[in-house]
């Protein structure tokens, strides 16, 4: 699954019990779609991820940044201390593309594959054009 979304807040690296790192942040899509009367319905899902293959990308997962990442998702829900019903959507990430062009010139493009390799993108000649 794909999924294109900004991120809520900067990424965090965290080490699990076995010395494992994983990338830890949140994604937020947004969506919409007119009612029958005409009205426009936004709607907004957030997905926490995990991303285990490189903790280095954490620096460039900063609140804000427009991401696609390519995983698989699943759901969990659980009662809260206050005995409170809570779910949340949860999406193991494979790969992460970086798409927000207003901050190419703070950090490289960087496209990571489910191998964990740097791909550097490919320079565009024409990068000053408006279109």
């Amino acid at each position: 699954m794909n999924i294109i979304g900004r991120l809520t807040g900067d990424a965090k690296v965290s080490t699990l019990q076995n010395s494992r790192e994983v990338v830890n942040f949140s994604v937020a899509v947004n969506d919409s779609y007119k009612k029958k009367d005409g009205e426009r319905v936004q709607l907004t899902e957030y997905f926490d991820c995990a991303y285990f293959l490189s903790p280095r990308v954490a620096d460039s997962l900063t609140k804000g940044t427009l991401v696609e990442v390519t995983g698989r998702v699943s759901a969990r829900a659980w009662l809260g201390r206050d005995g409170q019903p809570h779910a949340s959507l949860n999406f193991h990430t494979s790969n992460i593309k970086f798409l927000d062009s207003a901050k190419k010139t703070e950090r490289p493009e960087i496209d990571l594959t489910a191998k964990g390799e740097k791909k550097d993108a490919p320079k565009d000649e024409h990068d000053d054009l408006p279109f």
